[in-house]
């Protein structure tokens, strides 16, 4: 379970009365506990609610009791989001201020701590669909290969790390924490097996195909890697044998970028797109793609893979037993 951000009472003291901040740590351990929410939205909505109780302490020239929150009008929240906005924020992460601080004045309420009726009155602000573009299917299949890094001066096992890395997200469409979460008896050696069971979103797990190349590949970077990949370890581990950073995918991704002459739009998360995108190129159906990338709705699986509602419809005619 992830912690509550101790930086949340610290900050919440300042600008806030003690009990604002006991409330938000328990808000906080019930999204962790009973929602399952994961620690980077936890983060998210922690640091949204920081910046809340500042500005409305600075807005209102004093501090802000618990009392005070729950009477909270709708044009204090719409000056919040107007100066979020000013500073260039993306509707997505307005969006999301909104929904932490409604999820607070949810669970004061459910406390008999105040209900704070203004947060239901704001409209939630309108985020522009802006879709990762899939990368063609050759580059995708030569991201995966070590030799395309040759000259690189990295260790033969970093580079073959990498590459197995990517093979996994483009052939499994995972994200990349997922693939980096993977334990080393999570990962079934070539002709063992050919499933991964993964741990996705709010601690989900779903089962996933995984492609014989690419358990080879794996099997390849474990052969030579110089650490000792323990069954309840990572598979895959940094340069001193620690928990690889996601960034240094990033990083690995940013090379090749330049070195296959491929758009700033190519990352690691790109890989997962193009994993559905090609499915569904290829005659893939909408709902097993659904249930491969872990998506809870449909709807996410559409914007996802940039399928128009023609698209949906034409699926509709074609599958409907009515039709």
């Amino acid at each position: 379970m992830a912690k509550p951000d101790p930086a949340v009472e610290e900050l919440a003291l300042e600008c806030a009365d003690g009990t604002i901040a006991r409330e938000i740590v328990q808000w906080q351990k019930h999204l962790g506990a009973e929602r399952r929410l994961s620690p980077k939205t936890l983060e998210a909505y922690a640091r949204d609610i920081r910046q809340f109780l500042t500005f409305l302490a600075e807005h209102r020239g004093r501090q802000v009791t618990l009392k005070g929150f729950a009477a909270i009008e709708a044009s204090d929240v719409r000056a919040f989001m107007a100066m979020r906005r000013a500073d260039d924020i993306a509707g997505r992460s307005l969006m999301r201020a909104l929904a932490g601080l409604r999820s607070f004045g949810r669970f004061l309420e459910r406390e008999g701590k105040g209900k704070v009726g203004a947060l239901s009155a704001i409209r939630a602000p309108k985020v522009g669909k802006s879709l990762p573009k899939p990368i063609q299917m050759a580059a995708a299949k030569r991201l995966a290969d070590a030799d395309e890094r040759a000259g690189e001066e990295r260790d033969p096992w970093i580079l073959a790390r990498d590459a197995a890395v990517m093979a996994l997200l483009y052939g499994s469409g995972l994200r990349i924490s997922e693939a980096l979460g993977l334990k080393r008896r999570d990962v079934p050696k070539p002709g063992e097996g050919d499933v991964l069971v993964v741990t996705g979103k709010g601690n989900k797990t779903r089962m996933v195909p995984v492609l014989q190349n690419v358990l080879q590949l794996i099997e390849d970077y474990a052969a030579i890697c110089p650490w000792s990949l323990s069954p309840a370890g990572p598979m895959f581990v940094g340069a001193r044998g620690g928990q690889l950073s996601p960034r240094i995918i990033q990083l690995a991704m940013e090379r090749l970028r330049g070195a296959l002459g491929l758009p700033d739009s190519a990352t690691p998360h790109a890989l997962r797109h193009s994993f559905a995108t090609h499915l569904l190129s290829r005659g893939g159906d909408l709902r097993a793609i659904q249930e491969l990338l872990g998506h809870a709705s449909l709807s996410t699986t559409q914007i996802y893979t940039g399928i128009d509602s023609e698209r949906l419809l034409e699926v509709y005619r074609s599958a409907h037993p009515r039709r």
